[in-house]
């Protein structure tokens, strides 16, 4: 669920709703397939989205359901080989924006620009991530590999972050724009 403008802007209908679906829906179905994963094993994966890895500006609630999302999956990864459970694993997958309806209704919404800052995903490109960690389980892929890197560093260096984010808004905005020129002529 995603919901963008500043939090303040927000009501508090809307942001307990995002973190309710993506952080508390995350929480609550990996805790229902652990426990029905307990006897026979299996493989959590959870979709969390680039924006729970760095600062997204225009979604700061939708950024910090995800931060807790991939925040719970890991530690409860750890804490489940801490219990010595290894038949169970967990993974997230990290995608940038994906080509669906939750982006559709974005293209003239100047506060989800960073949304649009890279290759949108089409959603048979998460699928392929998902179906690449069941087949050799990591704990965090990012698709695309190459944005996970750029938003690393940037949460790695939040100064230096921080200062590169209006070049990544403007071109998402750019490609806003050229996407919506597109839907009105055609």
């Amino acid at each position: 669920m995603l919901a963008t403008g500043p939090a303040w802007e927000q009501p508090p209908d809307v942001r307990r709703l995002m973190i309710e679906v993506n952080a508390l829906g995350t929480v609550n179905g990996t805790v229902a397939a652990i426990g029905a994963m307990r006897e026979t094993g299996g493989h959590i994966v959870n979709v969390v989205s680039l924006a729970g890895l760095t600062a997204v500006p225009g979604e700061a609630v939708y950024a910090a359901s995800k931060h807790a999302a991939l925040g719970f999956s890991l530690s409860t990864l750890a804490d489940l080989r801490l219990a010595g459970i290894k038949g169970i694993d967990i993974s997230c997958v990290c995608p940038d924006g994906i080509w669906t309806p939750m982006l559709h209704d974005k293209l003239d919404d100047p506060a989800s620009a960073l949304s649009f800052s890279g290759k949108l995903l089409r959603p048979e490109e998460v699928v392929a991530a998902v179906r690449g960690v069941l087949d050799r389980p990591r704990p965090v892929t990012a698709v695309p590999r190459r944005r996970g890197l750029q938003v690393r560093l940037a949460d790695a260096l939040p100064s230096l972050g921080l200062r590169a984010l209006p070049l990544a808004v403007a071109r998402g905005r750019r490609v806003q724009r050229r996407m919506l020129a597109r839907r009105r002529a055609g």
